[in-house]
């Protein structure tokens, strides 16, 4: 008779944990929307990228293709500005310069988790809390007192991400992004020199918070997970 119990409470802890990893299902998209704040560094502004803070916000859309990785594309709007009687600079005789810029940044980037990201299994590692290093390639267009420019950037930084429920993610990034291209601040030059393609000065900021939601089951045939 106790051999008999036991195999039936053997029987139904396999059964609950078994319930248990389907309910933690594995979904291969998220979608979701960032905001937060945008820093300048250039011309105007050769020290500090939060001396004359913006705002920034936008939407986010990644693909999960497993636990240590994920490829994001963004569209982000953010403004930057910059004065140069804030900062101490040799101006060569020429008259003080200040602008505001209105940047519309789209591209995408690749995430490399610390850890495995996610809930559920415990065979699989997974943590609700992970930093990530990520690096990609965007583009830049900028409007500033009239003018437009347009200049591909490249994103590069750090970020965390915290599972607040199965399907719901919160998200902290601090990227920097160095721009090919020498006219978001609405100048080439201060001072008239021109710059290279590759040697310009123009960099911006976003550090932002994001909520995402995840969705799109993956499928699972067999021992197969697409």
């Amino acid at each position: 008779m106790e051999y008999g119990v036991k195999r039936i409470f053997t029987i139904l802890t396999l059964v609950a944990a078994f319930a248990m990893n389907l309910m933690a299902q594995d979904y291969r998209f998220e979608i979701g929307g960032a905001l937060g704040t945008s820093g300048y560094l250039g011309d105007v502004n050769k020290g500090n990228f939060l001396r004359k803070p913006g705002v920034s916000a936008g939407a986010v859309f990644r693909y999960i293709p497993n636990y240590s990785r994920a490829n994001k594309g963004s569209l982000k709007v953010a403004t930057i500005s910059g004065d140069t009687r804030t900062q101490k600079h040799d101006n060569d005789g020429r008259s003080d310069y200040e602008f505001k810029s209105t940047l519309i940044d789209f591209g995408g980037q690749a995430e490399f988790n610390f850890f495995n990201f996610g809930i559920g299994s415990k065979y699989k590692n997974l943590k609700r809390l992970t930093p990530y290093l990520t690096l990609g390639l965007g583009a830049t267009m900028a409007s500033c007192s009239g003018s437009s420019a347009f200049a591909v950037n490249l994103p590069m930084g750090v970020g965390v991400k915290y599972k607040l429920k199965e399907r719901l993610n919160m998200g902290a990034e601090f990227t920097m992004r160095k721009c090919f291209g020498d006219k978001i601040d609405g100048l080439s030059d201060l001072n008239g020199i021109k710059s290279s393609f590759a040697k310009n000065t123009d960099w911006y900021s976003l550090i932002q918070v994001s909520i995402t939601y995840e969705f799109g089951k993956r499928c699972r045939v067999c021992h197969y997970v697409d």
